[in-house]
């Protein structure tokens, strides 16, 4: 049990911090215009030599923002009740903690789904039709790791918990 819970603590940190890289950083998407190389993240975009906030408010990349936050936090909330499931609260003996951060890790993983579905989508369909030589960069490939991470920290906490379900559930027939 705590071997899961272990792995499921270090795929979760590890995805933690490429959350935080993947969000704060500017290379979701890198193009060329007029012989230079730009890119952009969710938050500015770059030419050479300076960057710029996006000073408008795009829907998708409200949404993509939005849901990379939501992500951070069920993380981090997943985090903290994953380490506490290591220690025995007597306060907390009702709620089951290792089943809790599964669902939240699960939570993670959705909703960095969601927003590398939504920014995909968009800006497929945007950039795709209009301009021909643009790419994703390395900000997103980053944010779908993420998402295997968080995807493996919620498997590993359920296994945990299954595991330690099994055998009081057995005792009691």
């Amino acid at each position: 049990m705590y071997s899961f819970m272990g792995g499921g603590l270090f795929c979760a940190g590890v995805g933690k911090i490429l959350l935080i890289v993947s969000t704060a950083t500017d290379y979701w998407m890198q193009y060329r215009q007029s012989s230079n190389y730009m890119h952009q993240g969710l938050w500015r975009y770059c030419m050479p030599g300076k960057c710029f906030t996006h000073t408008d408010s795009i829907a998708y990349w409200d949404a993509t923002r939005a849901f990379m936050i939501l992500s951070l936090l069920a993380c981090f909330v997943g985090l903290i009740i994953g380490v506490m499931a290591f220690i025995r609260y007597s306060s907390f003996d009702r709620f089951d903690k290792t089943f809790a951060a599964g669902i939240m890790f699960f939570f993670s993983c959705f909703f960095v789904l969601l927003a590398m579905a939504v920014y995909t989508g968009m800006t497929v369909n945007f950039y795709g039709k209009r301009y021909g030589n643009w790419r994703f960069s390395w900000s997103y490939i980053v944010g779908w790791v993420a998402v295997v991470l968080m995807f493996f920290s919620g498997i590993f906490y359920m296994c945990a918990y299954r595991m330690h379900e099994c055998p009081r559930g057995s005792t009691s027939h």
